[in-house]
């Protein structure tokens, strides 16, 4: 059985090391990009199960980096993180297709039960 491909997209160097530890450890295939045009190009050569997207970005933020990634693969999973409190921002996303958000800081926990749980979701 395959690992299940993760993707991970954060400007933030310590929270895409941290995210890939964790979800290492549980079983998953990580991968990173620092920005939007990365994570453009991994989405392109790769199908991901599911994609952590931070919404603050520099270059492309994280509503246009999704619906790029909508684009390229219309049933791609999301959940979103943000350090702001953006409800609109976060509005948008879930018009858009995200699974759920998670503010900064987050718990790890929290953010291993949704990744899990939204990995389940896939497989039903």
């Amino acid at each position: 059985m395959s690992k299940e491909k993760i993707l991970i997209v954060d400007d933030q160097f310590g929270i895409r090391i941290l995210l890939t530890e964790v979800l290492q450890k549980e079983g998953y295939e990580t991968f990173q990009a620092a920005n939007g045009v990365q994570a453009l190009e991994l989405v392109k050569k790769y199908t991901f199960d599911l994609v952590l997207l931070d919404m603050k970005i520099p270059g492309m933020d994280g509503i246009e980096i999704l619906k790029r990634m909508k684009k390229i693969h219309s049933d791609i999973r999301v959940i979103i993180m943000t350090a702001y409190g953006e409800l609109d921002m976060i509005e948008e996303t879930k018009k858009l297709g995200a699974l759920t958000h998670f503010a900064k800081p987050f718990d790890i926990d929290d953010i291993r039960k949704a990744v899990k749980e939204s990995l389940l979701m896939k497989a039903d």
